[in-house]
């Protein structure tokens, strides 16, 4: 009727289907026929391939990616037995890449105000060093942050995880903290320097970036409290992945990005290589072969755990100079004799 309102609740869903396998372990025969199983266990084995472009396996508040494994038993005059069974999908994020290895930074400033009163500026400048990581990892943060104002502000850091929900052109977004860190006040006019200071990656899932109706991305906030007005805020993207990052990195690595190494020496080592001297013909003592030895187990007790080439020392015993007969350098005749009786 004119001038009631009325509130209701619409709801909007979508699904996508990745993968769809169907496989026949017993058919009947041609004849008609049924197919007499004896008393016992019977097993029927079968396999299928699961393609690469599988999202996670992930439960969240407004959806989730599932995926399952359902048998069917079809039995003359009787009910179908049915048997369902999940399992768990992971996508492969392999962090070695040059966009996820690209260092991320990010600027912002704010003016404080509190009634109509200008209080100063507070500005932050943060970066690190690459943008993928993954579970485990800790994230090492260079942050400043200049205090102008008349009051202690607070820094803080955390990863957010941001939850997307899309169904029929609708979006439904939930936010929460993985984890954070919090440093010390920063006094009126003073500024803070952030040498690196560890953020842990808790073990949380992996980014999902190519689903059409349900993503989970990741950010690194920087954050000022600041009294009397609200927070200035500084988000840096990252990507939870599950293939960590190379012992010694790639040349796009954040790493090799400030140190380039030179390898064009591996291409003049000579294909075949000269044969090593003889052992006689450099080492001819019969102590240089316990002293080149590796020690006992029973002498170092349980601390031997590695290969032993720690141990293994340079050659010590070495030939002689080869020595003339004919001295290179005389005495002068200008030179007295030294008298040893002096």
């Amino acid at each position: 009727s004119a001038g009631s309102s009325t509130a209701y609740t619409q709801s909007y869903s979508d699904q996508v289907e990745f993968l769809s396998h169907r496989d026949t372990l017993m058919a009947p025969p041609d004849n008609g026929e049924a197919t007499v199983l004896q008393a016992g266990r019977h097993e029927f084995p079968f396999t299928f391939q699961l393609p690469e472009t599988l999202a996670t396996s992930f439960e969240g508040k407004h959806g989730s990616v599932r995926y399952w494994v359902k048998a069917k038993l079809h039995r003359p005059w009787s009910t179908v037995k049915k048997a369902k069974k999940e399992f768990t999908v992971i996508e492969p994020i392999d962090i070695n890449t040059p966009a996820l290895l690209a260092p991320q930074a990010g600027a912002k400033e704010k003016l404080a105000r509190a009634w109509y009163c200008n209080r100063g500026q507070v500005s932050v400048t943060a970066k690190i060093d690459r943008k993928g990581y993954t579970p485990g990892e800790v994230i090492p943060i260079f942050a400043e942050i200049d205090n102008c104002t008349s009051r202690a502000v607070v820094p803080k850091a955390a990863i957010i995880q941001t939850q997307t929900f899309v169904a029929r052109g609708t979006k439904k977004q939930k936010k929460s903290v993985v984890t954070s860190i919090t440093g010390d006040p920063i006094p009126a006019g003073k500024r803070e320097v952030w040498h690196g200071r560890a953020l842990k990656i808790p073990p949380v899932g992996p980014s999902i970036l190519q689903c059409r109706i349900i993503q989970v991305e990741y950010s690194l906030k920087v954050c000022v409290d600041i009294p009397g007005t609200s927070k200035l805020l500084l988000e840096l993207p990252l990507v939870i992945g599950t293939i960590p990052l190379h012992p010694f990195g790639s040349r796009t690595s954040s790493v090799s990005s400030q140190y380039s190494v030179n390898l064009d020496w591996l291409s003049t080592i000579p294909e075949q290589l000269e044969a090593p001297p003889e052992y006689s013909a450099v080492v001819s003592s019969p102590e240089a072969e316990q002293s080149l030895a590796p020690p006992c187990r029973s002498e170092l007790g349980d601390i031997l755990e590695g290969p032993f080439f720690a141990y293994i020392q340079e050659f010590r015993f070495r030939p002689p100079p080869l020595y003339s007969e004919v001295d290179p350098n005389p005495a002068s005749d200008a030179i007295r004799p030294r008298c040893m009786t002096c």
